[in-house]
């Protein structure tokens, strides 16, 4: 049975918020008290009210709260770990195996493409190369016939000249062909190709195909993106009023909110050092704890606090502070034997809350060595004096 007795001590508001300035006692008869009168409750409840309840004892606790600095941003990757596909040349999309999702290596052949200027480009080379052997060769009998004073000056200039000409023009259009993946040895041996094959720059999966088999590209198209995951990271918005409170190192806690309630960590790695001046926002850059055992894509929009300082405070589970009328109360065990338990409420002054606990900013007499019900007690007091929470 639940008892309840009132002494003066805490205002009358804690029980009495039916509308009618009452309380019950121990028989369940009202007890009308005077309006802004001063009591101290406390409620006498058996061993098996508590275990009904599911009610738990907890004393004090020193706990670290942050202050927090609240952005936005998006999971990214390193400017390296992004690459865009694209030609060196136009040319007819002749052979495009990979879709979006598709893993690739370094060097492997992403996509073939064909054109007849290809074909001319080797020929141009070719021909090159053959007068290369015999202006070199002309330069060289010049520049003897010059030192032993048979040929004029100007013979041996003009063969210079023709030479350094055809050379730079070689070396020019080999520089294309490799450009392309044309061996130019191979075109030198004769052997022309109409296709030429695009190869990945870089190890990851195919995010972008923009492209189509017998599609013309131009050197401006972008054929496809591929991005390594391997070292992702968080790209945050920091507002220009919170960025001097930013350094290297500050722990980060951050959600998907799209994706999962989970928290994940990071920390600050870079700080930008320029103000957009659109948005007022300085780019924060972060380093994610553990990202190897999550699925996370790249673009993801991520809601994140960064911590710049903690605070140890005294403070209780959420559930241990009890809010009625917009005041915040807790139980605590005034004493105890084998059969019941003696509850008094008492009002307290709170902070933050953060990872499940409440921080207490004025504790009154309270002491550390005090037990509380940290859970079950709201029911208690409910049952107590007739309240919603």
């Amino acid at each position: 049975m639940l008892h309840i007795q009132h002494t003066s001590f805490l205002i009358i508001l804690l029980l009495s918020i039916t509308g009618c300035g009452e309380t019950k006692t121990a028989n369940n008869t009202p007890k009308n008290l005077e309006e802004n009168e001063q009591h101290q409750t406390t409620i006498t409840i058996s061993q098996d009210q508590f275990e009904g309840e599911n009610m738990i004892l907890g004393k004090l606790e020193t706990q670290n709260f942050p202050t927090l600095v609240s952005v936005t941003g998006a999971i990214d990757v390193p400017p390296q770990n992004r690459a865009i596909v694209s030609s060196f040349t136009g040319g007819y999309i002749k052979r495009t195996p990979l879709l979006i999702g598709d893993k690739v290596k370094k060097g492997q052949a992403l996509i073939t493409l064909e054109n007849p200027e290809f074909v001319q480009l080797q020929q141009d080379y070719l021909e090159v190369a053959e007068q290369l052997t015999y202006l070199k060769s002309e330069f060289e009998r010049q520049e003897k016939l010059v030192a032993e004073q048979i040929s004029s000056e100007k013979n041996f200039l003009k063969a210079k000249s023709s030479y350094k000409q055809n050379l730079a023009m070689y070396n020019g259009l080999r520089k294309k062909l490799q450009m392309l993946n044309i061996s130019p040895n191979k075109v030198e041996q004769g052997i022309l190709v109409s296709q030429v094959t695009i190869y990945a720059p870089i190890s990851g999966s195919i995010t972008k195909v923009n492209v189509n088999k017998g599609m013309y590209v131009s050197p401006a198209d972008e054929i496809m993106e591929i991005i390594n995951t391997d070292h992702i990271h968080l790209e945050l918005s920091v507002f220009e009023k919170d960025i001097l409170k930013i350094k290297k190192n500050q722990q980060i806690r951050f959600t998907i909110p799209e994706a999962s309630p989970t928290y994940f960590e990071a920390a600050v790695y870079l700080v930008g050092t320029s103000i957009d001046p659109d948005s007022r926002t300085v780019k924060v850059h972060g380093h994610l704890h553990h990202d190897e055992n999550y699925n996370f894509a790249v673009g993801m929009f991520v809601e994140a606090n960064i911590i710049t300082e903690e605070k140890s405070l005294l403070a209780l589970p959420n559930e241990g502070v009890l809010t009625m009328d917009e005041k915040q109360y807790v139980l605590t065990v005034n004493s105890q034997d084998d059969q019941h338990l003696i509850l008094e409420a008492k009002e307290v002054k709170v902070g933050d809350s953060y990872n499940g606990y409440t921080a207490l900013t004025d504790i009154g007499n309270l002491k550390k060595n005090d037990q509380f019900v940290v859970q079950g007690g709201f029911n208690i007091l409910g049952e107590s004096g007739g309240h919603d929470h």
